[in-house]
Order: structure tokens, then sequence, then C-alpha cells
């Protein structure tokens, strides 16, 4: 039950994705083709593909990571903090930081990543991103041979299906019925290749990683039945 978990075992992430490189126009012949083959399904015949490359950080063999943003609970006493810091910048920098991070201080079996949507999106393409930038995985990453009940992930959006598996709640509905401030008050997943690329505004991009990171503990601690954290307990590290 999650009720039972000490929330100071759990690392909680986001990241924030974009193309690995601004325009479609940059990529060589081959990986133009490899693009087309594989965005095919989902542009079908209303974009091009040079329209839809836009898209392609969602992928990870076509895009990179741009922020991972964290988040952690420590108990004083009956003083409660959220400890929130981001990783960003150069992509390999990232991911051997993040990776520093888990095995430093997540690495044991009690330990879990908590994110949202996190089995379907952020944990596979951390994984992949570092196994194309040839950075060992660790063992928190490493699924291979483990059984289902021994993968160390939480997963706030397979928390609220409650075993309905034909659904889909983003974070924006889910904080907005749970009575969560939101975390897209200023931009969305979709508007990060444009303040990216064109507004060159990293920072922005990672406020709204944190907020997300926030949000997704704020997830948890409803499904638990705690109370919400308040904004003097959040620190930035």
């Amino acid at each position: 039950m999650i009720s039972k978990l000490n929330l100071e075992n759990i690392l909680f992430l986001d990241i924030e994705t974009v193309p690995e490189t601004e325009s479609f126009s940059e990529l060589n012949a081959t990986k133009k083709e490899l693009w087309k083959a594989k965005s095919q399904y989902q542009r079908k015949d209303e974009f091009t593909a040079d329209e839809f490359y836009d898209r392609a950080g969602i992928w990870a063999e076509f895009g990179k990571i741009i922020c991972v943003s964290v988040g952690y609970f420590h108990f004083e006493g009956d003083i409660r903090y959220f400890r929130v810091t981001s990783f960003y910048g150069d992509e390999v920098q990232i991911l051997k930081d993040f990776k520093n991070l888990v095995i430093s201080h997540f690495s044991q079996n009690k330990h879990l990543l908590c994110a949202h949507n996190g089995k379907e999106f952020d944990f596979p393409y951390i994984a992949r991103r570092m196994i194309i930038h040839n950075i060992t995985l660790p063992y928190k990453l490493n699924l291979f041979g483990k059984k289902p009940w021994e993968v160390p992930h939480l997963d706030t959006l397979e928390l609220w299906k409650f075993g309905d598996y034909k659904t889909y709640t983003s974070l924006k509905l889910l904080t907005n019925v749970l009575g969560i401030p939101s975390p897209k008050e200023d931009i969305d997943g979709s508007e990060v290749y444009k303040v990216y690329y064109k507004d060159k505004d990293l920072d922005r991009i990672i406020k709204y990683c944190e907020r997300d990171t926030i949000a997704v503990a704020q997830i948890l601690l409803r499904l638990r039945g705690d109370e919400l954290l308040h904004k003097n307990e959040i620190k930035y590290i």
C-alpha cells in the first residue's frame, strides 16, 4: 500500500526533451529517411516529415534531454521539507549527474523512482539516452531480468488508473481534479521546443520541469491521503 511507503525513500522526477537538432534540414540523409519512416504513422498525410519535426523530442532515437528535475522528502522531526534540484545543459553531463545522484543516494532496495507516466516515457527515455551515450545504466534503470514486482518504479499515472489500462490522464488534468496547483501555469510540453530553440530560454524550461516534479509529489500525497505541500516546505537547491 502506498500509505506504507516511506516518502524519504522516493526520488520524484520529470524530464524535458527536444529534437536533437533545431531543424529537420540539419539531419544527415540517413537520419532524415529514418525520421520519415518513424513518424509516418503519427503524421500520416497531414504533415511532411519536416513540418512534423518539432515533435521529434518525444522519441529517444531522435531527441535529447535538456533538463532532469528531481525532488525528495526530508523530515526533521515533525517538520517536512521537499527539496528540488535540476540537472540541465549538456545531455551527457545531465545523465552522468543524474546517475551519480541515484547511485549515491537512491541505490538501495528500499528506494524508488517516481514520475507521471514514467514507465512509458521518463524512465525508458533516460535509459535509452544513457545507452546511446555509452553510459552504463544504474541498477534502478536496468530492468533486464527483473520481475514486475521487482521494478523499483512508481508511476502516478498507473496508480490513478486503478487497473483501467484503456485510459490516459495527463498531469495537467490530474492536478486539476485533485485540487493541486497546476504546473502548466506558464508553458506546457508542446511549447518546450519553441522556448528552447527559438526563445533560447532554458531557465523557463527548468522552472517548468521543477513544477512538474513537485506536482508528481503532490499527486502521490493526495493518493495517500496526506496533506499537500505548502510553499514554505519546498526548498530549491
